[in-house]
């Protein structure tokens, strides 16, 4: 009788940028002959089977295969605000474990394969770990941003010790640290958890961090969606984080896991448009602009004459977004805008020659991987960090200034898009950094080996 097959439990935290990223794990390990469960929540379970993606359904299929979608509740009411990342992270610490302790044991009565045999959680939700090493399964922990937030995570009793931070996480002073001479420049201000709006949020976000080291020690391994090329003093310095990326990037390699519904045509207005012509436009899915910067965003893109491609989401903008007079009119058919774009695929597209972009890392990577240049204008969290690496260390970008009034201006956003564009040793660097992503997740490549030894240990072999 054959062994039953191993059977993953797949836990993201539940924001746009951690499900992207843990779905696509979900389908390399179905493609390596694992069962995968994958957990949203009830919420973003209802969003993400709203697109055309998933319409609806309750499996994903996979070359013959399927992943099973399953929900747990967040502990938030129907009505409240899951951007808010404050109390959305307490209910869910709070609701949770619970739940995921029943899913497990409710399973653990069936028969053959229905049980699952490990779990791979997002870091961010690390109880998760404690969770199942109560329950018996083996447990590895997913890191879905950098592995230089998550090496400064790890570091946080050191840079408390060294008087750095204080301890709720906040910079006595604003200075630049390197956590070695090799590393990219952090400023202290702008550390992940201190570039949020109040100090309530910033010390709920930074007790969670401090959390992540306790359970982190607990797992089998960490994984992470980089590569050993792109960050090797964090790799040298941090050798228990496993580098497995970059996760599959190609549009159409597995579905991807939107919570807001593509705008499809935008495919074939790229196909109209020259080689390394537009600009295409992205801040994720949490970036929210007050009219004045909405405005000059507008009229900057205006400026630069070229073809754009402009994600706008319906709360982008706080009022909804008003455009400048007469600006749909000028650009007419050389400006495409839309509620959401399918990234893989206008990333991958040869009509793209510039991403102005928030840095978030699934972004980050994606424009990696596909040797697009950026034109970095970050948001919050993480994405100062991923700038830095972006504009510093791999020089495959540059930054956006703001003005005296803290505006990124019209004429910031032509000149800083003229300046990628007409860059060619920045575009070369682009180039080097895609075939590095290449041979490290081909076969043969580091990530492509770290990935089957991750396999191996999650069915204990």
């Amino acid at each position: 009788m054959a062994a039953a097959a191993p059977h993953a439990l797949v836990l993201p935290y539940p924001a746009q940028g951690h499900v992207i990223p843990l779905m696509e794990l979900s389908h390399l390990l179905l493609h390596r002959g694992f069962r995968v469960t994958f957990v949203n929540t009830e919420f973003n379970h209802r969003r993400m089977l709203a697109t055309s993606n998933f319409a609806g359904r309750s499996t994903v299929s996979s070359v013959g295969s399927k992943i099973r979608l399953v929900t747990i509740p967040d502990g938030l009411g129907p009505e409240e605000d899951r951007n808010d990342l404050a109390r959305l992270t307490v209910a869910l610490k709070r609701v949770m474990p619970g739940c995921l302790e029943e899913m497990i044991r409710s399973a653990g009565e069936l028969a053959g394969d229905e049980r699952f045999s490990c779990l791979v959680a997002d870091l961010n939700m690390a109880w998760a770990i404690d969770v199942a090493k109560k329950m018996g399964l083996r447990a590895a922990a997913f890191w879905p941003a950098s592995a230089g937030l998550l090496f400064t995570v790890l570091c946080i009793p050191k840079l408390i010790e060294d008087g750095i931070i204080n301890e709720d996480g906040g910079a006595p002073k604003k200075e630049m640290i390197q956590l070695s001479p090799e590393m990219t420049s952090m400023d202290t201000n702008k550390l992940s958890w201190n570039y949020f709006p109040d100090s309530l949020t910033r010390k709920i976000i930074f007790q969670y961090f401090c959390s992540y080291n306790g359970s982190a020690a607990e797992a089998a391994a960490i994984i992470c969606n980089s590569f050993h090329g792109l960050e090797p003093a964090v790799f040298s310095h941090a050798p228990h984080l496993i580098p497995i990326g970059p996760l599959p990037g190609r549009s159409g390699e597995v579905p991807a896991s939107y919570f807001f519904p593509e705008d499809r045509p935008c495919a074939t207005w790229l196909n109209a448009q020259p080689p390394r012509s537009v600009v295409y436009v992205a801040f994720g899915s949490l970036a929210v602009f007050n009219p004045d910067q909405f405005r000059e965003l507008a009229l900057g893109l205006e400026l630069t004459g070229r073809p754009f491609l402009w994600v706008v989401r319906p709360d982008f903008a706080v009022g909804g977004g008003e455009f400048p007079s007469g600006f749909e009119e000028r650009v007419g058919e050389r400006g495409r805008i839309v509620a959401w774009a399918p990234q893989k695929e206008a990333l991958e597209h040869p009509a793209v020659g510039c991403f102005v972009s928030h840095c978030g890392w699934n972004s980050t990577m994606e424009g990696v991987r596909n040797g697009v240049p950026f034109v970095c204008w970050p948001y919050f969290g993480d994405q100062f960090y991923n700038q830095s690496c972006i504009c510093s260390a791999w020089r495959n970008g540059v930054s956006v200034v703001r003005d005296e009034s803290g505006m990124v201006s019209r004429e910031e956003v032509r000149r800083r898009v003229e300046e990628v564009v007409g860059d060619e040793g920045l575009r070369g660097r682009c180039v080097e950094l895609k075939e590095m992503a290449e041979r490290s997740a081909g076969e043969g490549g580091s990530s492509f080996q770290n990935f089957n030894w991750f396999l191996d240990l999650m069915k204990g072999v």
